[in-house]
């Protein structure tokens, strides 16, 4: 059994390769899916959380490849499947050929023992019934330690796709916009609208496999805020509803003094909402990259967006006749 110094102790891939989690002590939250171990303590918090959406039709692997057992875990493992023959003979003594007989390994590579690890997939958390779980269907195979995995694996764990991993766990905070006015605007009356600049920073998630010694960290920045009326008829400020971060902040807040102004972010609705109200939906993309082992720079991953409706009453201006 492979002895990796990590945390001050002895680690080999949990078999079957089982989720958990936990915490130092100290605020560093990780969690171990299978061989990958993610470092959530820079990741956003707080109950409006969300996971990122990416802006494109990516998205990240559904299953890969990566350490899983030793020479004895592996054994361990398929040796009662083998002696239960609920398998059939045929395909029991193939993979006794396979792992065994030497075809091509032998007694599951003891005499390598400390010196590698088998590998196996394992699919990404969430995507159990995604199609793309299936295709990492490829028999158990050995990898020296230091060696890369076979070319023909493309779905070989690396830091790019650690990288990748590491996207789906980002959470980023709800994205409900403070409205002046506030719940109930009018008819023809610009509304302001801006966002807590404090909540919105850049958020990391750093996802590693100890046993190989590669990581790869993903960071999500705030870059604009896209506002959607919920209604044709409105007008929003700027034209294209896109409010950029400026200075760290996302619109400016409303004060006395500046009714006659035009928001630098907001929305001018034409048209009453009636009984009900007007859906306005508020969403932040957020620019992506990672850095990781092997790379010399910031290495770009597709934008990814949060949004969440939110209510707005629009009344028509009363009139007063004397």
């Amino acid at each position: 059994m492979a002895d990796n110094n990590i945390g001050g102790g002895t680690q080999t891939p949990p078999p079957g390769g089982n989720p958990s989690g936990g915490s130092d002590g100290n605020g560093t939250i990780s969690a171990t899916a299978g061989a990958v171990v993610f470092d959530r303590s820079k990741n956003g918090s707080g109950r409006s959380v969300g996971p990122v959406a990416s802006s494109s039709n990516w998205t990240p692997p559904a299953c890969y490849y990566a350490p899983k057992y030793t020479p004895d875990q592996l054994q361990g493992y398929l040796e009662p499947i083998w002696e239960a023959g609920s398998t059939g003979y045929e395909w029991d003594a193939s993979q006794r050929d396979r792992y065994v007989d030497g075809q091509p390994y032998t007694d599951f590579n003891k005499d390598k023992a400390g010196k590698g690890y088998w590998w196996s997939s394992y699919v990404s958390q969430g995507r159990e019934g995604d199609p793309g779980a299936l295709d990492c269907d490829r028999p158990f195979f050995w990898v020296d330690t230091g060696d890369p995995p076979p070319a023909d694996v493309p779905e070989a764990i690396t830091p790019e796709m650690l990288a990748q991993l590491a996207y789906a766990e980002i959470r980023v905070p709800g994205t409900e916009v403070t409205l002046a006015p506030a719940g109930t605007t009018k008819v023809n009356l610009p509304t302001w609208s801006w966002l807590d600049a404090a909540e919105f920073k850049p958020v990391s998630v750093t996802a590693s496999v100890p046993l190989l010694g590669i990581e790869a960290t993903t960071v999500a920045e705030p870059v604009s805020l896209k506002i959607e009326p919920g209604t044709a008829d409105a007008t929003t400020y700027p034209a294209s509803g896109v409010c950029q971060f400026d200075n760290g902040r996302i619109g400016e807040p409303y004060a006395a003094g500046k009714s006659d102004r035009t928001p630098p972010c907001g929305v001018k609705y034409l048209r009453a909402s009636g009984d009900t109200s007007y859906k306005l939906r508020a969403t932040i993309t957020w620019k992506i990259h990672w850095t990781g082992t092997g790379v010399n720079a910031a290495q770009p991953l597709p934008d990814g967006e949060f949004g969440a409706d939110q209510d707005v009453v629009v009344q028509e201006i009363q009139a007063v006749n004397r």
